[in-house]
């Protein structure tokens, strides 16, 4: 009887002793990233380090610099450099500028149709473009209206800045924001359609180096100043929206040659 009793006994012990232990409350994560305040404890950007300053600091040197270099003045002036222009091109002239503003932007839809997805879905990024030419055009016609600086063929005295060239670095600047994710070469070509458009302007006669430069600060800053200000209300995914998804792709056969397959696969 004895030894079954101490048997229970020594059944039991570990059991109560169980029940006996403190629980332990689970550990609540919903607060770890927390400050003991209670408050998000959010790291403070400094100035040099905030969107408004990286999104102003290349169009203001571009701005600053064609500014200081109006007439004869600067280490290389628009007068030395027209003169240069003059002599290596001399009465050449091309009205591919005209057409060369608008390039950058036929890189959107051909990069689209290929399967490439955009930054912004595509309401957005029409939206981002209607802001970015009315803060372009805008600014533009302001400064040229209060400069009052003559062109080099003495047609008018709406140099500064030049207008074709802001144009043709704002769509290559959105160009640039919308696909870096991808490849850094499809703001690249961009860019590089842009500064043939500020290359042309100079050979025409028709802007002074000032003009092109400062011209190009205007078309960047007015990309940022519409991406800093925009809100996306539609939605942030871009993939296969309205249209559905959709790639142009080039093929080869052996009775019709060399030509593009599109395809469309609608949601």
């Amino acid at each position: 009887m004895l030894t079954r009793y101490s048997a229970l006994v020594a059944l039991l012990l570990p059991i109560t002793a169980a029940a006996q232990l403190p629980t332990t409350a689970p550990t609540d994560t919903t607060h770890k990233y927390q400050s003991s305040a209670g408050a998000a404890a959010a790291t403070k950007k400094t100035f040099f380090n905030s969107k408004g300053f990286r999104a102003a600091i290349v169009p203001a040197l571009l701005i600053g610099y064609g500014a200081s270099t109006i007439n004869g003045n600067g280490l290389y002036s628009s007068y030395d450099v027209r003169n240069d222009v003059r002599y290596v091109f001399g009465d050449y002239r091309s009205h591919i500028d005209d057409f060369l503003q608008w390039a950058p932007y036929l890189e959107i839809p051909a990069v689209l149709l290929a399967g490439v997805e955009s930054r912004s879905d595509r309401v957005n990024l029409g939206l981002v473009i209607l802001k970015s030419e009315a803060i372009m055009l805008g600014s533009v016609y302001i400064v040229k209206t209060l400069t009052h600086v003559e062109r080099p063929d003495g047609s008018n005295t709406l140099s500064f800045p030049s207008g074709h060239t802001a144009q043709a670095f704002l769509a290559a600047s959105i160009v640039h924001t919308e696909f870096r994710d991808k490849s850094q070469w499809y703001g690249i070509g961009a860019y590089t359609l842009a500064t043939s458009v500020a290359a042309f302007r100079m050979i025409n006669d028709k802007h002074w180096e000032s003009d092109v430069i400062a011209g190009a600060g205007f078309g960047i800053l007015s990309a940022h100043l519409a991406y800093l200000t925009h809100r996306n209300r539609w939605g942030h995914k871009p993939t296969g929206r309205g249209i559905g998804d959709t790639s142009l792709r080039p093929m080869w056969t052996p009775t019709g040659g060399t030509g593009l397959c599109f395809t469309w696969q609608p949601k």
